[in-house]
């Protein structure tokens, strides 16, 4: 079974983080959300609290098939400026693993140098190709380019996670999950 880590920063964007734990869950799919402080109930960009399962610093060093970050602000920022999370990311990305970001969180992505050569997309003038000229930037709702994989932002959460769960497990479990939602 596949597990994902899902950090939760304060000021995350609760549409994106809740459509991603509850449709991967749906796929029988491990999530471990966890807050990047020691507290785990964490406020998000939109005054609503998440529990989440552990802290960051429990689950550290633990393997993952894929890391997700959920965008918002200042959620995104407090991504950034956690050293934590850019080891997590290139710690997975170099043994294999996948990565994937939504909305503003793409921009860690690439301060970490992992959407360097890559085709991405993000919330609009998130990444500015004048800034990030190595980072081909698309318009499209979600890119897959090789291990990472990259939305738009909270409209298109639920094609993010659908995305995920065909990249995790297979079409079918993506379509079953899909026409459980009654889309």
């Amino acid at each position: 079974m596949s597990t994902v880590l899902i950090p939760l920063a304060k000021g995350f964007e609760e549409l994106e983080s809740v459509t991603l734990i509850d449709i991967l869950r749906r796929a029988d799919i491990t999530v471990v959300t966890a807050s990047l402080s020691e507290n785990t109930q964490v406020t998000a960009s939109h005054g609503v609290h998440l529990v989440a399962d552990t802290t960051l610093e429990t689950v550290i060093y633990d393997d993952f098939d894929m890391i997700i970050l959920p965008g918002g602000q200042p959620g995104t920022d407090n991504l950034n400026q956690d050293p934590h999370i850019h080891a997590v990311l290139k710690r997975l990305y170099q043994s294999g693993k996948a990565v994937a970001a939504i909305c503003a969180a793409p921009l860690v992505l690439a301060h970490a140098g992992l959407l360097d050569g890559k085709v991405a997309t993000c919330f609009p003038s998130v990444l500015m190709p004048t800034e990030w000229p190595n980072i081909t930037l698309s318009a499209e709702s979600v890119i897959i380019d090789g291990r990472v994989i990259t939305s738009k932002g909270p409209g298109t959460a639920i094609d993010f996670a659908l995305s995920i769960v065909e990249y995790l497990k297979d079409s079918h479990t993506r379509n079953a999950v899909e026409a459980s939602l009654a889309r």
